[in-house]
C-alpha cells in the first residue's frame, strides 16, 4: 500500500521530536524490548554460548516448526539491527522464528555486545567468533560450509557485510551467500553525503538522520573509524571474493541509497550481487508481521536467492 497524505503526517509525528538517543539509550532498549515481547512457548529453540576471546557469546538457535535439529537443509547466521545499539536476540525471536519457518532454515540468532559500553569493533568481533565457529563446525548441523548463508537487517546488514570482508582477509573460512537488508554501509549520513534518500527521507520516515548519526557516533571509538571499511564497507578500496549477495531496501528509507551502492561497488569488483527495492516500504519492516506484504515478498525473494532461481 502506498504511504498516502494521512500515514506522512502521522509518520512525521512519530519521527518528531526524535529522543536524544545518546543521553536515552538504554530507555531506547527497554522501549525496543517491550514492542517485540519474546513469546517463548511459541518457538521451537536452544540457548547457547560460544566462547569469545574473554566472555562468553549467547546464541539462540530456532528451527522451524517441522524441522528437527538433525535434519537441517541449511543455516542462516543472523545478525540483528538498532544501530549497533539497542537491539537483542529477545527482541528479535519474533523475526527470527518466521526467517526459520519461511525460508526451513535454522537461525542463529547472536547476542553481540552493544555501543556504546562496547564499542567498534566489539560487535563485529563477536558476530565474526560465532560465524567462524558455526562455518569450521558446520557438521553440528550436519549441513556443508556451502548451505551456511550470514543474513542481517540495517546495523546488523553491516556486520554482515564487515564479517564477509573479515573472512576474506584473515582466511580462515569462506562464505558463499550474504543476504543484507537496508544495511548501512558509509561513513557519512549528512544532506551533503551524495545519497538523495539521505535528504529525501531523513526526517519523516521514523527513522531519520539525525538518529543513523548518534548511533555511529555511540559506535566508534575514534574519528579514525570512519575510514575502516569494516565499519563503512562501501569505502573499501577491494571487494573482491565477496560473497553472492542479495540486498533488500526500502523504498522510503535513508539509508536505501548507500546500500544499493554497495550493491552496484560489489558488482564492479565481479560479484553476484542481486538487488531489490520494495515499492512503499519503510525502514526495518521485517520485523513487522509474517502476513504484511513486504515481509511476504522478501522471504518469496530470498528463498528464491537460497535455492538459486533468481
Amino acid at each position: 500500500m502506498a504511504i498516502n497524505k494521512a500515514m506522512k503526517i502521522a509518520l512525521k509525528a512519530l519521527s518528531y521530536p526524535d529522543l536524544d538517543i545518546k543521553k536515552n539509550y538504554k530507555i531506547h532498549r527497554q522501549i525496543n524490548t517491550a514492542m517485540h515481547p519474546y513469546l517463548k512457548p511459541r518457538y521451537k529453540i536452544w540457548d547457547h554460548t560460544i566462547t569469545g576471546i574473554d566472555h562468553e557469546i549467547p546464541v539462540r538457535i530456532f528451527m522451524p516448526s517441522k524441522a528437527s535439529f538433525d535434519k537441517a537443509d541449511r543455516v542462516l547466521i543472523f545478525f540483528h539491527g538498532g544501530g549497533w545499539v539497542i537491539g537483542n536476540i529477545d527482541s528479535y525471536s519474533n523475526v527470527c522464528y518466521n526467517m526459520a519457518n519461511q525460508t526451513g532454515a535454522v537461525v542463529v540468532s547472536v547476542d553481540y555486545r552493544l555501543a556504546p559500553e562496547h564499542r567498534f569493533p566489539l560487535g563485529l568481533e563477536d558476530c565474526y567468533t560465532v560465524t567462524r565457529e558455526v562455518f569450521l563446525n558446520s557438521t553440528l548441523f550436519g549441513v556443508s560450509m556451502d548451505d551456511i548463508t550470514i543474513i542481517g537487517d540495517s546495523a546488523g546488514g553491516n556486520l554482515a557485510a564487515a564479517v564477509s570482508l573479515m573472512a576474506r582477509d584473515k582466511g580462515e573460512f569462506n562464505i558463499s551467500r550474504q543476504i543484507l537488508f537496508y544495511p548501512s554501509t558509509h561513513n557519512d549520513h549528512s544532506d551533503e553525503t551524495g545519497f538523495p534518500s539521505i535528504s529525501k527521507f531523513g526526517k519523516d520516515y521514523l527513522l531519520t538522520s539525525k538518529r543513523i548519526r548518534d548511533y555511529m557516533d555511540l559506535y566508534i571509538s575514534s574519528e579514525n573509524d570512519l575510514s575502516n571499511p569494516y565499519l563503512a564497507p562501501l569505502i573499501a578500496k577491494d571487494l573482491s571474493n565477496q560473497p553472492k549477495t542479495l540486498i533488500i531496501t526500502a523504498e522510503y528509507d535513508p539509508l536505501r541509497d548507500e546500500a544499493e551502492a554497495y550493491g552496484r561497488k560489489l558488482k564492479e569488483f565481479n560479484n553476484t550481487v542481486y538487488i531489490y527495492r520494495m515499492k512503499d516500504a519503510l525502514h526495518g519492516f521485517i520485523s513487522l508481521p509474517k502476513h504484511f506484504v513486504h515481509v511476504k515478498g522478501s522471504y518469496e525473494i530470498i528463498s528464491k536467492f537460497l535455492n538459486n532461481e533468481l
